[in-house]
Protein backbone atom coordinates (compact mmCIF):
# COMPACT_ATOMS: atom_id res chain seq x y z
CA UNK A 1 0.00 0.00 0.00
CA UNK A 2 2.86 2.39 0.87
CA UNK A 3 4.41 1.73 -2.54
CA UNK A 4 1.13 2.57 -4.25
CA UNK A 5 0.76 5.82 -2.26
CA UNK A 6 4.36 6.78 -3.07
CA UNK A 7 3.79 6.08 -6.78
CA UNK A 8 0.69 8.27 -6.85
CA UNK A 9 2.53 11.10 -5.08
CA UNK A 10 5.44 10.88 -7.50
CA UNK A 11 3.09 10.87 -10.50
CA UNK A 12 1.24 13.89 -9.14
CA UNK A 13 4.51 15.79 -8.69
CA UNK A 14 5.57 14.87 -12.21
CA UNK A 15 2.31 16.06 -13.75
CA UNK A 16 2.46 19.32 -11.83
CA UNK A 17 5.78 20.14 -13.49
CA UNK A 18 4.65 19.22 -17.02
CA UNK A 19 3.39 21.75 -19.58
CA UNK A 20 -0.30 21.64 -20.50
CA UNK A 21 -1.13 18.87 -22.95
CA UNK A 22 -2.95 19.33 -26.27
CA UNK A 23 -6.71 19.93 -25.99
CA UNK A 24 -7.67 16.40 -26.99
CA UNK A 25 -5.40 14.83 -24.39
CA UNK A 26 -5.90 17.01 -21.33
CA UNK A 27 -4.60 15.05 -18.34
CA UNK A 28 -7.37 14.38 -15.81
CA UNK A 29 -6.76 14.52 -12.09
CA UNK A 30 -5.09 11.43 -10.68
CA UNK A 31 -8.05 9.30 -9.67
CA UNK A 32 -9.09 5.69 -9.44
CA UNK A 33 -12.61 4.48 -10.20
CA UNK A 34 -13.72 0.87 -9.86
CA UNK A 35 -16.96 -0.25 -11.54
CA UNK A 36 -18.61 -3.64 -11.10
CA UNK A 37 -20.82 -4.56 -14.06
CA UNK A 38 -23.38 -7.35 -13.85
CA UNK A 39 -23.12 -7.67 -17.65
CA UNK A 40 -20.48 -6.12 -19.88
CA UNK A 41 -20.72 -5.58 -23.64
CA UNK A 42 -17.17 -4.52 -24.46
CA UNK A 43 -17.76 -3.17 -27.98
CA UNK A 44 -15.43 -5.71 -29.58
CA UNK A 45 -16.75 -9.21 -28.91
CA UNK A 46 -20.19 -10.43 -29.94
CA UNK A 47 -20.89 -12.14 -26.62
CA UNK A 48 -21.38 -10.21 -23.36
CA UNK A 49 -19.47 -11.16 -20.23
CA UNK A 50 -20.96 -11.55 -16.78
CA UNK A 51 -19.70 -10.03 -13.52
CA UNK A 52 -16.82 -7.88 -14.74
CA UNK A 53 -14.81 -5.34 -12.78
CA UNK A 54 -13.50 -2.35 -14.71
CA UNK A 55 -10.80 -0.24 -13.08
CA UNK A 56 -10.12 3.27 -14.37
CA UNK A 57 -6.98 5.10 -13.32
CA UNK A 58 -5.97 8.59 -14.42
CA UNK A 59 -8.87 8.66 -16.87
CA UNK A 60 -8.04 5.43 -18.71
CA UNK A 61 -8.98 1.80 -18.23
CA UNK A 62 -6.22 0.00 -16.34
CA UNK A 63 -7.82 -3.43 -15.97
CA UNK A 64 -10.88 -5.50 -16.84
CA UNK A 65 -11.22 -8.62 -14.70
CA UNK A 66 -13.82 -11.25 -13.92
CA UNK A 67 -15.53 -11.35 -10.54
CA UNK A 68 -16.45 -8.79 -7.95
CA UNK A 69 -13.95 -6.16 -6.76
CA UNK A 70 -11.86 -7.08 -3.75
CA UNK A 71 -12.42 -3.65 -2.20
CA UNK A 72 -15.29 -1.88 -0.47
CA UNK A 73 -15.28 1.36 -2.43
CA UNK A 74 -16.67 0.75 -5.94
CA UNK A 75 -19.62 1.66 -8.14
CA UNK A 76 -22.03 -1.25 -7.99
CA UNK A 77 -23.72 -1.76 -11.36
CA UNK A 78 -24.40 -5.43 -10.78
CA UNK A 79 -28.02 -4.92 -11.86
CA UNK A 80 -27.03 -3.19 -15.09
CA UNK A 81 -25.55 -3.82 -18.50
CA UNK A 82 -22.41 -1.77 -19.09
CA UNK A 83 -21.21 -0.69 -22.53
CA UNK A 84 -18.48 1.58 -23.88
CA UNK A 85 -19.42 5.23 -24.10
CA UNK A 86 -21.35 5.65 -27.35
CA UNK A 87 -19.97 7.51 -30.38
CA UNK A 88 -22.05 9.70 -32.68
CA UNK A 89 -20.14 10.53 -35.85
CA UNK A 90 -22.52 13.23 -37.11
CA UNK A 91 -23.69 15.93 -34.75
CA UNK A 92 -24.22 19.66 -34.99
CA UNK A 93 -23.63 20.74 -31.42
CA UNK A 94 -24.48 24.39 -31.91
CA UNK A 95 -27.69 23.84 -33.86
CA UNK A 96 -30.95 22.85 -32.19
CA UNK A 97 -33.86 21.24 -34.02
CA UNK A 98 -36.05 24.33 -33.86
CA UNK A 99 -33.52 26.31 -35.88
CA UNK A 100 -34.63 24.50 -39.03
CA UNK A 101 -37.92 26.41 -39.10
CA UNK A 102 -36.05 29.66 -39.85
CA UNK A 103 -32.39 29.36 -40.80
CA UNK A 104 -32.00 33.14 -40.82
CA UNK A 105 -31.49 32.85 -37.05
CA UNK A 106 -27.84 32.12 -37.84
CA UNK A 107 -27.48 35.62 -39.32
CA UNK A 108 -28.41 37.35 -36.07
CA UNK A 109 -27.71 35.00 -33.17
CA UNK A 110 -24.97 36.35 -30.92
CA UNK A 111 -21.92 34.24 -30.18
CA UNK A 112 -22.75 34.26 -26.46
CA UNK A 113 -26.24 32.89 -27.07
CA UNK A 114 -24.79 30.38 -29.49
CA UNK A 115 -22.49 29.05 -26.78
CA UNK A 116 -25.34 28.87 -24.26
CA UNK A 117 -27.25 26.65 -26.70
CA UNK A 118 -24.14 24.61 -27.42
CA UNK A 119 -23.46 24.03 -23.72
CA UNK A 120 -27.00 22.77 -23.18
CA UNK A 121 -26.80 20.44 -26.17
CA UNK A 122 -23.41 19.14 -25.05
CA UNK A 123 -24.77 18.19 -21.63
CA UNK A 124 -27.85 16.59 -23.17
CA UNK A 125 -25.74 14.58 -25.60
CA UNK A 126 -23.44 13.34 -22.84
CA UNK A 127 -26.35 12.39 -20.58
CA UNK A 128 -27.87 10.42 -23.48
CA UNK A 129 -24.78 8.20 -23.36
CA UNK A 130 -22.72 9.69 -26.19
CA UNK A 131 -19.31 10.34 -24.67
CA UNK A 132 -17.62 11.00 -28.03
CA UNK A 133 -18.95 12.93 -31.05
CA UNK A 134 -17.83 14.46 -34.32
CA UNK A 135 -19.23 17.97 -34.74
CA UNK A 136 -19.50 18.10 -38.51
CA UNK A 137 -19.80 21.73 -39.35
CA UNK A 138 -21.54 24.87 -38.23
CA UNK A 139 -22.59 28.05 -39.99
CA UNK A 140 -20.35 29.83 -37.51
CA UNK A 141 -17.33 27.75 -38.40
CA UNK A 142 -15.51 27.90 -35.07
CA UNK A 143 -18.41 27.60 -32.66
CA UNK A 144 -17.69 23.88 -32.31
CA UNK A 145 -14.03 24.53 -31.57
CA UNK A 146 -14.97 26.97 -28.81
CA UNK A 147 -17.35 24.41 -27.34
CA UNK A 148 -14.72 21.67 -27.49
CA UNK A 149 -12.21 23.87 -25.67
CA UNK A 150 -14.73 24.70 -22.95
CA UNK A 151 -15.41 21.00 -22.40
CA UNK A 152 -11.73 20.08 -22.38
CA UNK A 153 -10.98 22.90 -19.93
CA UNK A 154 -13.61 21.50 -17.55
CA UNK A 155 -15.76 24.61 -17.79
CA UNK A 156 -18.87 22.67 -18.85
CA UNK A 157 -19.80 18.98 -19.16
CA UNK A 158 -19.88 17.42 -22.60
CA UNK A 159 -18.57 14.64 -24.80
CA UNK A 160 -15.12 14.30 -26.31
CA UNK A 161 -15.26 16.11 -29.62
CA UNK A 162 -13.78 16.17 -33.05
CA UNK A 163 -14.68 19.36 -34.90
CA UNK A 164 -14.65 20.14 -38.61
CA UNK A 165 -14.94 23.90 -38.60
CA UNK A 166 -16.85 25.50 -41.46
CA UNK A 167 -18.66 23.72 -44.28
CA UNK A 168 -16.66 23.33 -47.50
CA UNK A 169 -19.28 23.97 -50.18
CA UNK A 170 -19.88 25.67 -53.53
CA UNK A 171 -21.69 29.03 -53.80
CA UNK A 172 -25.38 28.37 -53.29
CA UNK A 173 -24.64 24.74 -52.42
CA UNK A 174 -25.95 22.57 -49.62
CA UNK A 175 -23.64 24.13 -47.03
CA UNK A 176 -24.03 27.73 -48.15
CA UNK A 177 -26.54 29.61 -46.00
CA UNK A 178 -28.32 31.53 -48.76
CA UNK A 179 -32.02 32.02 -48.08
CA UNK A 180 -34.61 32.96 -50.73
CA UNK A 181 -35.62 36.64 -50.74
CA UNK A 182 -32.82 37.59 -48.34
CA UNK A 183 -30.25 40.01 -49.84
CA UNK A 184 -27.02 38.10 -50.29
CA UNK A 185 -24.96 41.19 -49.54
CA UNK A 186 -26.49 41.28 -46.04
CA UNK A 187 -25.37 37.76 -45.14
CA UNK A 188 -22.58 37.82 -42.51
CA UNK A 189 -19.25 36.62 -43.89
CA UNK A 190 -18.74 34.33 -40.89
CA UNK A 191 -21.52 31.98 -42.05
CA UNK A 192 -19.93 31.53 -45.49
CA UNK A 193 -16.30 30.94 -44.52
CA UNK A 194 -15.94 27.71 -46.50
CA UNK A 195 -17.76 28.70 -49.69
CA UNK A 196 -15.37 28.01 -52.56
CA UNK A 197 -15.14 27.26 -56.26
CA UNK A 198 -12.31 25.40 -58.01
CA UNK A 199 -9.72 22.98 -56.63
CA UNK A 200 -7.21 25.64 -55.57
CA UNK A 201 -9.78 27.67 -53.67
CA UNK A 202 -11.03 24.55 -51.92
CA UNK A 203 -7.47 23.58 -51.12
CA UNK A 204 -6.83 26.99 -49.57
CA UNK A 205 -10.03 26.95 -47.52
CA UNK A 206 -9.39 23.37 -46.38
CA UNK A 207 -5.94 24.39 -45.19
CA UNK A 208 -7.46 27.32 -43.30
CA UNK A 209 -9.75 24.85 -41.52
CA UNK A 210 -6.81 22.62 -40.61
CA UNK A 211 -4.73 25.57 -39.42
CA UNK A 212 -7.70 26.75 -37.35
CA UNK A 213 -7.86 23.49 -35.43
CA UNK A 214 -10.16 21.19 -37.41
CA UNK A 215 -9.89 17.53 -36.40
CA UNK A 216 -11.81 16.37 -39.48
CA UNK A 217 -12.86 18.04 -42.75
CA UNK A 218 -16.34 18.03 -44.25
CA UNK A 219 -17.06 18.54 -47.95
CA UNK A 220 -20.60 19.02 -49.27
CA UNK A 221 -20.34 16.84 -52.37
CA UNK A 222 -24.05 17.02 -53.24
CA UNK A 223 -27.12 18.97 -52.23
CA UNK A 224 -28.57 18.84 -48.73
CA UNK A 225 -32.14 17.99 -47.79
CA UNK A 226 -32.38 20.82 -45.29
CA UNK A 227 -31.07 23.53 -47.60
CA UNK A 228 -32.73 25.85 -50.08
CA UNK A 229 -32.35 25.13 -53.78
CA UNK A 230 -30.44 22.27 -55.29
CA UNK A 231 -31.31 18.60 -55.38
CA UNK A 232 -30.23 16.15 -52.65
CA UNK A 233 -28.82 13.77 -55.27
CA UNK A 234 -27.34 16.39 -57.56
CA UNK A 235 -23.52 16.66 -57.56
CA UNK A 236 -22.19 20.03 -56.40
CA UNK A 237 -18.45 19.80 -55.79
CA UNK A 238 -16.45 18.39 -58.70
CA UNK A 239 -14.24 15.30 -58.23
CA UNK A 240 -11.18 17.56 -58.50
CA UNK A 241 -12.48 19.85 -55.77
CA UNK A 242 -13.16 16.94 -53.44
CA UNK A 243 -9.73 15.51 -54.16
CA UNK A 244 -8.10 18.83 -53.27
CA UNK A 245 -9.81 18.77 -49.87
CA UNK A 246 -8.87 15.11 -49.38
CA UNK A 247 -5.22 15.89 -50.10
CA UNK A 248 -5.18 18.59 -47.43
CA UNK A 249 -6.93 16.39 -44.87
CA UNK A 250 -4.67 13.40 -45.38
CA UNK A 251 -1.51 15.52 -45.40
CA UNK A 252 -2.61 16.72 -41.96
CA UNK A 253 -3.34 13.18 -40.79
CA UNK A 254 -7.08 13.70 -40.40
CA UNK A 255 -10.19 12.25 -42.03
CA UNK A 256 -12.44 13.65 -44.74
CA UNK A 257 -16.16 13.02 -44.65
CA UNK A 258 -18.31 13.90 -47.66
CA UNK A 259 -21.95 14.90 -47.42
CA UNK A 260 -23.43 13.06 -50.43
CA UNK A 261 -26.90 11.83 -51.25
CA UNK A 262 -26.73 10.97 -54.95
CA UNK A 263 -25.04 7.95 -56.50
CA UNK A 264 -22.69 9.94 -58.72
CA UNK A 265 -21.52 12.27 -55.97
CA UNK A 266 -20.96 9.29 -53.67
CA UNK A 267 -18.78 7.61 -56.31
CA UNK A 268 -16.95 10.88 -56.98
CA UNK A 269 -16.22 11.34 -53.28
CA UNK A 270 -15.00 7.78 -52.77
CA UNK A 271 -12.65 7.92 -55.75
CA UNK A 272 -11.44 11.37 -54.69
CA UNK A 273 -10.32 10.05 -51.30
CA UNK A 274 -13.19 10.57 -48.83
CA UNK A 275 -12.98 8.33 -45.76
CA UNK A 276 -16.71 8.30 -45.05
CA UNK A 277 -19.97 9.33 -46.69
CA UNK A 278 -22.81 11.05 -44.85
CA UNK A 279 -26.39 10.11 -45.75
CA UNK A 280 -25.80 8.09 -48.98
CA UNK A 281 -29.57 8.17 -49.43
CA UNK A 282 -29.69 7.52 -53.17
CA UNK A 283 -26.67 5.26 -53.60
CA UNK A 284 -26.91 2.73 -56.41
CA UNK A 285 -25.38 -0.76 -56.53
CA UNK A 286 -22.19 0.55 -58.11
CA UNK A 287 -21.71 3.17 -55.37
CA UNK A 288 -22.33 0.56 -52.67
CA UNK A 289 -19.84 -1.85 -54.25
CA UNK A 290 -17.28 0.94 -54.55
CA UNK A 291 -17.64 1.85 -50.87
CA UNK A 292 -17.15 -1.79 -49.87
CA UNK A 293 -14.11 -2.11 -52.14
CA UNK A 294 -12.44 1.02 -50.78
CA UNK A 295 -13.44 0.41 -47.15
CA UNK A 296 -15.30 3.73 -47.04
CA UNK A 297 -17.85 3.98 -44.24
CA UNK A 298 -21.43 5.17 -44.59
CA UNK A 299 -22.81 7.38 -41.82
CA UNK A 300 -26.55 7.13 -42.40
CA UNK A 301 -29.13 8.81 -40.19
CA UNK A 302 -32.02 6.44 -40.79
CA UNK A 303 -34.05 7.96 -37.94
CA UNK A 304 -34.23 11.65 -38.82
CA UNK A 305 -36.76 11.21 -41.62
CA UNK A 306 -39.32 10.01 -39.09
CA UNK A 307 -38.77 13.04 -36.88
CA UNK A 308 -38.97 15.51 -39.75
CA UNK A 309 -42.16 13.94 -41.08
CA UNK A 310 -43.88 14.01 -37.69
CA UNK A 311 -42.66 17.37 -36.39
CA UNK A 312 -41.73 19.42 -39.45
CA UNK A 313 -45.21 20.44 -40.53
CA UNK A 314 -46.32 21.04 -36.97
CA UNK A 315 -43.39 23.44 -36.49
CA UNK A 316 -43.75 25.01 -39.95
CA UNK A 317 -40.46 23.82 -41.39
CA UNK A 318 -39.98 24.97 -45.01
CA UNK A 319 -42.11 22.94 -47.41
CA UNK A 320 -39.11 22.35 -49.64
CA UNK A 321 -37.32 20.58 -46.77
CA UNK A 322 -40.35 18.40 -46.01
CA UNK A 323 -40.70 17.39 -49.66
CA UNK A 324 -37.03 16.44 -49.94
CA UNK A 325 -37.30 14.48 -46.72
CA UNK A 326 -40.23 12.48 -48.12
CA UNK A 327 -38.22 11.74 -51.25
CA UNK A 328 -35.18 10.43 -49.44
CA UNK A 329 -36.26 8.76 -46.17
CA UNK A 330 -37.43 5.35 -47.41
CA UNK A 331 -34.85 5.33 -50.19
CA UNK A 332 -32.09 5.84 -47.63
CA UNK A 333 -33.36 3.02 -45.42
CA UNK A 334 -33.35 0.64 -48.36
CA UNK A 335 -29.79 1.69 -49.20
CA UNK A 336 -28.84 1.10 -45.56
CA UNK A 337 -30.00 -2.52 -45.78
CA UNK A 338 -28.25 -3.13 -49.11
CA UNK A 339 -25.02 -1.48 -47.97
CA UNK A 340 -24.93 -3.47 -44.76
CA UNK A 341 -25.46 -6.73 -46.64
CA UNK A 342 -22.70 -5.76 -49.10
CA UNK A 343 -20.19 -5.27 -46.30
CA UNK A 344 -20.01 -1.49 -46.32
CA UNK A 345 -18.89 -0.30 -42.86
CA UNK A 346 -21.81 1.51 -41.21
CA UNK A 347 -20.99 4.02 -38.49
CA UNK A 348 -23.54 5.58 -36.14
CA UNK A 349 -24.25 9.17 -37.13
CA UNK A 350 -27.48 10.94 -36.37
CA UNK A 351 -27.23 14.38 -37.96
CA UNK A 352 -28.14 15.55 -34.45
CA UNK A 353 -29.31 19.11 -34.64
CA UNK A 354 -32.18 18.06 -36.91
CA UNK A 355 -33.92 16.69 -33.81
CA UNK A 356 -33.33 16.93 -30.05
CA UNK A 357 -29.90 15.59 -29.13
CA UNK A 358 -31.31 13.39 -26.39
CA UNK A 359 -33.14 11.42 -29.09
CA UNK A 360 -29.90 10.16 -30.69
CA UNK A 361 -30.36 6.58 -29.54
CA UNK A 362 -33.76 6.29 -31.21
CA UNK A 363 -31.85 5.45 -34.37
CA UNK A 364 -30.73 2.09 -32.97
CA UNK A 365 -34.23 0.70 -33.40
CA UNK A 366 -34.35 1.63 -37.10
CA UNK A 367 -30.90 0.14 -37.67
CA UNK A 368 -32.04 -3.18 -36.25
CA UNK A 369 -35.35 -3.08 -38.11
CA UNK A 370 -33.42 -2.55 -41.34
CA UNK A 371 -31.08 -5.50 -41.02
CA UNK A 372 -28.46 -5.08 -38.32
CA UNK A 373 -28.24 -7.35 -35.33
CA UNK A 374 -28.27 -5.50 -32.00
CA UNK A 375 -24.57 -6.17 -31.44
CA UNK A 376 -23.75 -4.84 -34.92
CA UNK A 377 -25.72 -1.68 -34.17
CA UNK A 378 -23.89 -1.24 -30.87
CA UNK A 379 -20.51 -1.78 -32.53
CA UNK A 380 -21.45 0.78 -35.20
CA UNK A 381 -21.63 3.28 -32.33
CA UNK A 382 -18.55 2.01 -30.49
CA UNK A 383 -15.59 0.09 -31.91
CA UNK A 384 -16.45 0.49 -35.61
CA UNK A 385 -17.09 4.22 -35.22
CA UNK A 386 -13.84 4.62 -33.29
CA UNK A 387 -11.91 3.02 -36.16
CA UNK A 388 -13.36 5.26 -38.85
CA UNK A 389 -12.91 8.50 -36.92
CA UNK A 390 -9.31 7.53 -36.21
CA UNK A 391 -9.61 7.21 -32.43
CA UNK A 392 -9.57 3.41 -32.10
CA UNK A 393 -6.74 3.55 -29.55
CA UNK A 394 -8.73 5.82 -27.25
CA UNK A 395 -12.48 5.16 -27.34
CA UNK A 396 -15.06 2.67 -28.53
CA UNK A 397 -14.25 -0.35 -26.37
CA UNK A 398 -13.88 -1.40 -22.75
CA UNK A 399 -10.24 -2.30 -23.16
CA UNK A 400 -7.07 -1.57 -21.21
CA UNK A 401 -5.49 1.69 -22.36
CA UNK A 402 -8.60 3.36 -23.73
CA UNK A 403 -10.38 6.20 -22.01
CA UNK A 404 -12.54 5.17 -19.09
CA UNK A 405 -15.84 5.89 -20.84
CA UNK A 406 -18.76 3.66 -19.80
CA UNK A 407 -22.52 3.80 -19.87
CA UNK A 408 -24.99 1.54 -18.10
CA UNK A 409 -28.60 0.59 -18.82
CA UNK A 410 -31.19 -1.51 -17.07
CA UNK A 411 -31.98 -4.63 -19.07
CA UNK A 412 -30.48 -6.36 -22.08
CA UNK A 413 -30.03 -4.20 -25.19
CA UNK A 414 -29.19 -7.32 -27.20
CA UNK A 415 -32.76 -8.48 -26.58
CA UNK A 416 -34.34 -5.02 -26.91
CA UNK A 417 -32.14 -2.40 -28.57
CA UNK A 418 -34.53 0.41 -27.58
CA UNK A 419 -33.23 0.05 -24.02
CA UNK A 420 -30.34 2.26 -25.13
CA UNK A 421 -32.77 5.17 -25.34
CA UNK A 422 -32.73 5.33 -21.53
CA UNK A 423 -29.20 5.44 -20.16
CA UNK A 424 -28.94 5.25 -16.37
CA UNK A 425 -25.24 5.92 -15.81
CA UNK A 426 -22.65 7.87 -17.81
CA UNK A 427 -18.94 7.78 -16.95
CA UNK A 428 -16.40 9.74 -18.97
CA UNK A 429 -12.71 9.37 -18.17
CA UNK A 430 -13.57 7.77 -14.85
CA UNK A 431 -15.80 10.67 -13.78
CA UNK A 432 -19.49 10.00 -13.36
CA UNK A 433 -21.74 12.58 -15.03
CA UNK A 434 -25.08 10.80 -14.64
Amino acid sequence: MMNRILAVLLLSAFLAGCPRMAADSVAPAVTSTVVFCGTLIDGLSAAPARNQTVTIEDGRISSVTGGAPGIDDFLDLSGHTCLPGLIDTHTHMVESAGDTADLSIFYTRSLDVEQEIAAELAATTLNAGFTTVRNLGAYNGWAGRTLKNRINDGEIPGPRMQVSGFYLTIPGGGGDLVIPDFPEEDIPARVRMGVSRGPEEFRRKAQQAVDGGADVLKAIASGAVLAYGGVPGGPEMTPEEIEAVADVAHAAGIKLTAHAHGAQSIKDAILAGADSIEHASLADDEAIALAALHDVAFSMDVYNGSHIASVGREENWPEEFLRKNDETTEAQRQVFTKAHRAGVPIIFGTDAGVYPHGDNAKMFRIMVERGMTPIEAIQAATSVAAKYIGWADDVGAVQVGRYGDLIAVTGDPLADISILENVDVVIKGGQRFK
